[in-house]
Order: structure tokens, then sequence, then C-alpha cells
């Protein structure tokens, strides 16, 4: 067996696209790279760095009660941080589009940066502990 692959990408399933990919595209200061219609949902994706990151749309619009981190499945998505001061442009960048956070948090194994999209799906910055 080979060394274990990278992730190649994430997709979430969200309540409106119409609210959702604006967000996003706000927050990732791009545009899609695709948007399409399969038949049964709405994909819209992406490129972020070397992963893709996209939303699902469902015309029926099954809501699902909301996102919730303590119910099995999805707990959060983090982008990489190069450090703190990374992380501190990122908090700044929040604050400008209005996205309520958690500060930065840090920790012996890292720095974090909490926040939610437009469904409560948690996402945060995330950046490695500082070399001693």
């Amino acid at each position: 067996m080979t060394t274990f692959p990278a992730v190649t990408h994430v997709a979430v399933t969200v309540t409106d696209l119409s609210v959702s990919l604006p967000w996003y595209n706000r927050l990732f200061g791009a545009d899609p790279v695709l948007d399409e219609d399969t038949g049964p949902f709405r994909h819209v994706v992406w490129a972020i760095g070397d992963m893709l990151y996209s939303l699902h749309g469902f015309p029926d619009g099954r809501p699902a009660g909301g996102f919730d981190p303590v119910r099995p499945g999805l707990d959060h998505v983090a982008f990489a941080a190069t450090d703190r001061a990374d992380l501190e442009r990122w908090q700044q960048r929040l604050e400008e589009l209005s996205v309520p956070h958690g500060g930065i948090i840090d920790a012996h194994y890292g720095s974090a940066l909490s926040f939610k999209d437009p469904d409560g799906i948690a996402l945060e910055f995330f950046a490695p502990p500082a070399s001693r």
C-alpha cells in the first residue's frame, strides 16, 4: 500500500444556493470554476489550492434541521493558514465581510479561527504551532 492520498474535494449540501453562493464567492474572493445542474442537484465548485470545495443544492429543498457538529457526520472544514499572523489577516478579512467568528484560539497543537457559513456549517482557518 502506498501513502494515503490527499483530500481532493469537499462537498457540502446547503439549504439555499441563492444565499450560500454569493457568501462563498465573497469568502473565497473568486467565482466558481464549475456551476452545473446534474439533474438531482445543482453542483457549484471552487478551486481552493490543490482541492475543490463544492456546494450541492437540491431543488426539492429538504431542510435537515441545520448543521450540528455533535451529530455524527461532518464536524468542520479547516482551511490552511501559514502562521498566527496569517490567522490575524483572515480575522480582519472576516470582519470586513461582516462574518461573525470566535476569535483566534491558541492551543499546543496550533491556532484556529472558527466561523460558520449561512447554514451554520462549521469552518475554520488553522495554523500549525509556531516553531520553538
